[in-house]
């Protein structure tokens, strides 16, 4: 059964690689749904960070990172280090070009090394975080902050816009931009909820206070960002592996119709070797 020998490893293998397969598919789809119910905690943030406002009026208080004039933009893209991402990858890489060429002063700043490496030759010198996963999403999170902070407080830039994919329902990846420098609706926030408490005690500087305030929600913003890229990843990864675990289920539907048909063609072959040679013998 030569023919069928061969067929019958090939749906072998095919088997294996469709549960291998599956079994990645499930641990993305748990990814998923783990990093879509841990995202209460960032608004569980915000309720407490806006409730602090109503202690001390910060309005105004003038400090870069609420209030800047500097027009020079950093374009922050997000990109995946995941596999089974070309397809979000690609589309966030054109959303990035696209903000950079609506935007006459800005400049790139990249996270991935996948992104980094598409759009290197776009802007050489851009400055790149990468090996996020062996940093880790909180620790990637802070050297942002730490970048950006030093190069508003320097005055070399003045906003920031960050690009990235964004989950919008399981079903629903595509990339998004959102303005986090300056910080100015922290300000707008404090506005709109201080109450009228005549007695505070400010023991340090307004200044030092509202920098301190915006250094936290950066990295909370920025660490969200992270987080929410995670959950495309894992949304978009489920995606292309259901996909690929449908076509593999119809090559080895094929695969499994061919080997019946040569395990037939098998045994027929040999009943008929069998026949002419018993018929040759009795001659």
């Amino acid at each position: 059964m030569g023919k069928a020998n061969k067929i019958k490893s090939d749906l072998e293998d095919i088997t294996e690689l469709v549960e291998i397969i599956q079994v990645l598919k499930d641990v993305a789809d748990t990814k998923f749904h783990e990093l879509a119910t841990r995202k209460d905690r960032f608004a569980r943030f915000g309720e407490s960070f806006v409730e602090y406002f109503r202690m001390i009026s910060l309005s105004a208080v003038r400090h870069p990172l609420v209030s800047n004039d500097n027009p020079k933009t950093a374009i922050l893209g997000v990109t995946s280090e995941a596999g089974f991402m070309g397809d979000l990858n690609a589309k966030t890489i054109r959303h990035i070009v696209a903000e950079k060429e609506r935007t006459p002063d800005g400049f790139l700043i990249i996270v991935g090394r996948k992104g980094a490496e598409r759009l290197k030759n776009l802007e050489p010198n851009m400055k790149t975080f990468v090996n996020i996963d062996e940093v880790g999403l909180y620790e990637t999170a802070i050297q942002i902050k730490d970048y950006l902070i030093d190069e508003i407080m320097s005055d070399r830039m003045g906003r920031v816009k960050v690009v990235y994919p964004w989950s919008k329902t399981f079903n629903l990846q595509k990339p998004r931009t959102v303005k986090i420098l300056p910080c100015d609706e922290l300000l707008t926030k404090q506005a709109e909820f201080v109450d009228a408490i005549e007695s505070v005690i400010q023991e340090s500087d307004p200044i030092d206070i509202i920098g301190f305030l915006a250094d936290m929600w950066l990295v909370c913003r920025l660490y969200e960002i992270m987080h929410d890229t995670s959950i495309s990843e894992a949304a978009a990864q489920s995606q292309q592996l259901e996909a690929s675990v449908q076509r593999m289920k119809k090559d080895k539907k094929g695969i499994a119709g061919a080997f019946a048909k040569a395990k037939k063609g098998d045994i027929d072959k040999s009943m008929r070797e069998v026949f002419t040679s018993r018929m040759m013998t009795r001659r």
